[in-house]
């Protein structure tokens, strides 16, 4: 739940930037919350064809999200199936390779540096949101060695963080998410789920966590996490005798690839602290709505945060930490593109879905609705 504050923090990290393909804004605000534990990336320039984005809302602490904005985006670049084109591998190994990368002596240490006193080598007082520099880091070699030193048996941090990203090469988006932050896509203003909320109630969680000698309470992991996966939270990855996809929580991400086509809009990644307070479909039309009188999209995700934002705590949604991004896609695609395959998010009723799987297929790009 966290600890409140007597009265909110509305001050937000506001940003806007465009590239041939995309233009971009975002917004974070710290809210009721004592502490501001959301990170984010934008980075509309990952390489000369790909566009990175990402949102990660820390829980325990606010270290392991800015590890992740850090340093997952790098992580995508550096592995070798990135090379050969295959985004969606080259994700998914990122997000098992930053749990590895916060273990031992050097991952203590950059946790540490990313702590909640004054960094020492940077200067920067804790509490500022954390965002890298469009290209930061990004030709770097992967040279993440293992230090000796005092911390070399860290198992890694007892804090994590939900990590939803979205990825667009060419007319191709690729969403890698764990945990219950979202993307949406909307598609003649029609909004579609491109991640699913990854609740410990969910049945395929469930399987997992029983499996690995975990338990749910109250819609709980061991009566604890209210997330079925996320990275960092290393006390439910233990089990030496499974692989990091099996653990009770664990960093494994979904993978969603979409076609995009003429008739996409714009998506929205966005933290729960959101989808707490506006379904996806309700988001998408205020977007639709704002985005008639305002062309400055990071404007149009405060205002977002400010609707989302609660009188008082006495409800308790609206009280949590909100990061929402927003990308308008500039140049037109190819038409016939293939449908939306929309994952369902577990807090919501999706619109035309499927009474037995709860999932909805809109129709392909260009055809009539």
């Amino acid at each position: 739940m966290g600890i409140y504050l007597s009265s909110p923090k509305t001050e937000k990290f506001s940003e806007d930037g465009e590239n041939a393909r995309v233009r971009y804004g975002l917004s974070s605000m710290q809210g009721w919350r004592a502490t501001m534990e959301d990170a984010h990336a934008a980075i509309p320039d990952l390489d000369a064809s790909t566009s990175f984005f990402g949102v990660y809302d820390g829980h325990g602490g606010k270290v392991v999200a800015k590890f992740c904005a850090k340093y997952l985006h790098q992580q995508v670049l550096k592995h070798e199936a990135y090379l050969h084109g295959d985004i969606g591998t080259s994700v998914q190994k990122a997000f098992f390779r930053i749990d590895e990368m916060m273990r031992g002596q050097r991952g203590w240490r950059e946790l540490a540096a990313l702590g909640d006193k004054l960094n020492k080598f940077t200067g920067m007082i804790e509490g500022l949101i954390w965002s890298p520099k469009n290209g930061d880091g990004n030709n770097h070699v992967d040279d993440w060695a293992f230090e000796e030193g005092p911390h070399s048996d860290f198992s890694g941090p007892t804090s994590g963080c939900t990590a939803c990203v979205a990825i667009m090469r060419g007319n191709q988006l690729i969403v890698s998410n764990a945990g219950d932050s979202r993307c949406v896509i909307s598609r003649k203003g029609q909004a579609y789920n491109l991640s699913r909320d990854h609740k410990p109630d969910l049945e395929v969680e469930r399987e997992r966590i029983l499996k690995a000698g975990g338990f749910i309470h109250a819609g709980r992991v061991n009566g604890s996490l209210n997330l079925a996966r996320a990275i960092g939270d290393m006390e439910f990855k233990q089990n030496k005798f499974l692989p990091a996809e099996k653990q009770i929580v664990t960093a494994n991400p979904d993978i969603n690839t979409v076609e995009l086509c003429d008739d996409d809009n714009f998506i929205v990644l966005a933290c729960d602290g959101i989808w707490d307070c506006m379904s996806s479909q309700q988001l998408v039309d205020f977007i639709h709505e704002q985005l008639k009188s305002e062309s400055k999209l990071s404007a149009v995700c405060e205002r977002v945060l400010d609707r989302c934002l609660a009188p008082s705590t006495a409800g308790g949604e609206g009280c949590d930490n909100m990061t929402m991004i927003l990308v308008q896609f500039k140049k037109p695609f190819q038409s016939g593109a293939s449908a939306v395959e929309e994952l369902p998010a577990s807090s919501e009723t999706l619109p035309a879905s499927d009474e037995a799987t709860n999932e909805t297929k809109p129709a392909e790009c260009g055809s009539s609705s």
